[in-house]
């Protein structure tokens, strides 16, 4: 076990050298000087937008070299540990040292990762969108189990979740739900997740026990600030007010204060229920059709770049990203990446990390190669 201990430590000695050159901490202690230096100069925040923008980036420079200094620590500790377990080998001590290592391992992963977070808005918050397919009952009760997967993973990182809006199913699930998922780096993960998700099972409400095929979208949009600019004319907006359903009290049973607004020139609908007041899901679904709009344009982007490119990147209805398949068999596949769990009831208890690591690397690759 000692030996295994120790070939396991050089590994990730190396990961962890390949991280600082990834990480290039020369400049970005530059960079933190620079922006301290910034921050005296006689004026600074005359301009409130652009000094919160300088404050952002420098909280977010100074986390990442103390996390990495943080790692480099925590390595060496464990380097001095295995030195004195290999003059005198304690069972206990190494069963610590090995429980450390994995500790050591999951921390560097999760910086791995984030490295590959180079989207505007990959470090924020995200808005999950999610929508029953063709199935009925079937297809409702898989939204509710995919509502459950993102949540239990969420509370895992310690994300917060805040539904915004929820249509109840006909008999069991979810029709769809929207909700928020707070926390650092959560719309970087996430947009991973974005596409159609297909189950294939022994339905429950089969009387005849057969095998069922149902689909879900998941759609991920960055929650994005106050200060992001997306023109929204006052004349283009159709606000509807209505009762909020479900679970709520007497004040959301017997108050309009459910908000909907449509976006006339695209169509696009938002709502919002969660809050008690009028004026804060008014203002919730406001935000959430800023997102929209931005991912629109986004699309629009995109769709440009892949006529150029010649390739077809929207997602169809029907052509699922991952198949989460609990009959004849059980296994989890995400189509994109080829990568495959076994295990499907962990994976519908929020242990997603694989896929969403798998596809942020696949990204990372793509966009190498374009830049070559």
């Amino acid at each position: 076990m000692l030996y295994e201990l120790n070939r396991q430590l050089e590994e990730l000695g190396k990961r962890m050298a390949d991280l600082r050159v990834s990480l290039d901490l020369a400049a970005a202690k530059d960079r933190v000087e620079k922006l301290e230096e910034a921050m005296l100069e006689p004026g600074f925040w005359d301009d409130p937008r652009r000094a919160q923008a300088v404050v952002q980036e420098l909280a977010g420079l100074k986390e990442r070299l103390e996390d990495f200094a943080a790692l480099e620590k925590a390595y060496e500790d464990l380097q001095v540990l295995v030195e004195l377990l290999k003059e005198e080998e304690d069972a206990d001590a190494l069963q610590e040292a090995a429980e450390e290592l994995k500790k050591l391992a999951r921390r560097v992963e999760e910086m791995e990762l984030e490295i590959l977070l180079s989207g505007p808005y990959d470090r924020g918050n995200a808005i999950v969108s999610l929508h029953a397919g063709a199935g009925g009952t079937e297809a409702q009760d898989w939204v509710q189990m995919l509502f459950r997967m993102y949540t239990r993973w969420a509370e895992e990182k310690g994300y917060t979740v805040t539904v915004l809006d929820m249509l109840p199913g006909d008999e069991a699930g979810l029709k769809s739900v929207t909700f928020q998922v707070a926390g650092p780096n959560a719309y970087g993960y996430l947009r991973a997740e974005k596409g159609v998700h297909r189950l294939v099972r022994i339905s429950p409400f089969d009387a005849a026990g057969r095998r069922h095929t149902s689909f879900a979208s998941v759609d991920v949009l960055p929650d994005l600030d106050e200060d992001v600019e997306v023109e929204i004319r006052p004349e283009d907006l159709r606000i509807d007010t209505f009762r909020a359903s479900g679970a709520g009290g007497q004040h959301v049973n017997k108050t309009e204060s459910a908000v909907r607004i449509t976006h006339l020139p695209t169509g696009i609908v938002v709502s919002c229920q969660s809050e008690r007041s009028q004026l804060a899901n008014r203002n919730a679904a406001m935000k959430l059709l800023k997102a929209k709009l931005l991912d629109l344009e986004m699309k629009k982007r995109e769709a440009e770049l892949a006529q150029l490119r010649g390739e077809q990147t929207e997602i169809a209805w029907g052509n699922q990203i991952r198949s989460y398949v609990f009959h004849p068999y059980s296994l989890v596949k995400d189509h994109r990446t080829g990568v495959e769990v076994g295990n499907v009831q962990s994976v519908m208890d929020g242990e997603i990390d694989e896929f969403i690591a798998a596809f942020l690397r696949e990204k990372a690759r793509e966009q190498a190669k374009r830049a070559s």
